[in-house]
């Protein structure tokens, strides 16, 4: 199965749906209670104050809404929203180019920030804490320093792997929340939301067989929908009842919990190839020919999640529940994880 092809892959695939389902304001997101209510209290304030609000950084797994809410700030404060990518801003200029142009109150998105080259991430330090952006004009012995003002923006970061910031960039986010997965209710309500806006007749049973196996993920529910949508229109009468569901979902090779094709390779290969490890990330990727990020970012969140895989100091191990869950025995006479 290719990347582009895997239903729980965080690229931007199906991205259209994606900003057709997405909530535009704070009363329609489903889930993370806790960093909606303390970012409703943030934009609050903010309003009342006539003020911009702080810089704001969202990590969490792929996948878990922290660009939705990025445009949910934008919208409930009532301005634009810029949208970049840490590996998009490659220089000094193209930071510069897209800070120049905002305009005050304005929300600068930049997902994947911890992708941020130095060079540009020492260029972001006076832009977020005093509203300034230091150029350099000319090169070589004709260069001159300038010191542009900026508006004063909002920049909202995103990451999937909070301990690759430095320290530095970090501290200039006055607001740090944390996204975790979605209980199966969150993701049921999503679900039915998602149905309506898609216009699928969907029945309860289906509803709660998308939501089990959806990993904990909204981007994931939807996708899952949406391929029981194209399969109840071709081999059904266009209902998402829960045997399409099944069926839909078992032609996508996705098990009851929601493992896909490479998450089961992913631990046959830790129990049968090492025993159950522990083994490292870069000796896993090299059996599964997958990159290390991939298998980090994407797939070991949620077996942790599930208890079907430990990180210890040595490397993954694999716990007594991923042996059950593919039918394997357990090495006997060995301390495991349970």
């Amino acid at each position: 199965m290719s990347t582009e092809d895997r239903v729980v892959d965080a690229s931007a695939d199906d991205e259209q749906f994606d900003l057709t389902l997405r909530p535009r304001m704070l009363s329609e997101y489903v889930g993370q209670a806790q960093v909606r209510e303390n970012l409703s209290i943030l934009l609050e304030a903010a309003r009342r104050r006539g003020e911009p609000v702080e810089h704001v950084l969202l990590c969490g797994p792929p996948g878990l809404g922290k660009t939705t809410l990025a445009h949910i700030i934008a919208n409930e404060l009532g301005v634009a929203i810029k949208v970049s990518s840490g590996p998009a801003i490659d220089h000094q200029g193209a930071l510069g180019s897209i800070l120049l142009n905002l305009s005050t109150r304005d929300v600068f998105f930049i997902d994947e920030i911890h992708r941020l080259n130095s060079v540009v991430e020492e260029s972001l330090y006076p832009a977020l804490e005093d509203f300034r952006f230091d150029a350099v004009l000319g090169k070589g012995v004709g260069a001159s320093a300038a010191t542009l003002p900026l508006p004063h923006f909002t920049c909202v970061g995103a990451t999937t792997r909070q301990g690759l910031l430095s320290a530095p960039l970090r501290d200039r986010f006055g607001a740090v929340y944390r996204l975790d997965f979605y209980s199966k209710a969150e993701l049921e309500s999503i679900v039915r939301r998602s149905a309506r806006i898609l216009d699928i007749e969907i029945q309860a049973e289906a509803v709660s067989e998308i939501a089990r196996r959806a990993r904990g993920t909204p981007r994931i529910a939807n996708r899952l929908l949406r391929r029981v949508r194209d399969y109840a229109q071709v081999r059904g009468d266009g209902r998402a009842t829960v045997e399409t569901t099944r069926a839909a979902l078992a032609m996508l090779d996705i098990d009851d919990l929601g493992l896909e094709p490479l998450d089961r390779r992913l631990l046959e290969t830790l129990i049968k190839k090492f025993k159950g490890g522990p083994v490292g990330l870069d000796t896993i990727a090299t059996s599964l020919s997958e990159e290390p990020e991939t298998i980090e970012d994407v797939h070991e969140p949620y077996l942790i999640q599930i208890g079907f895989m430990a990180r210890t100091a040595r490397g993954r191990v694999a716990t007594d529940l991923a042996y059950e869950h593919l039918g394997e025995e357990p090495p006997q006479g060995q301390a495991r994880l349970l």
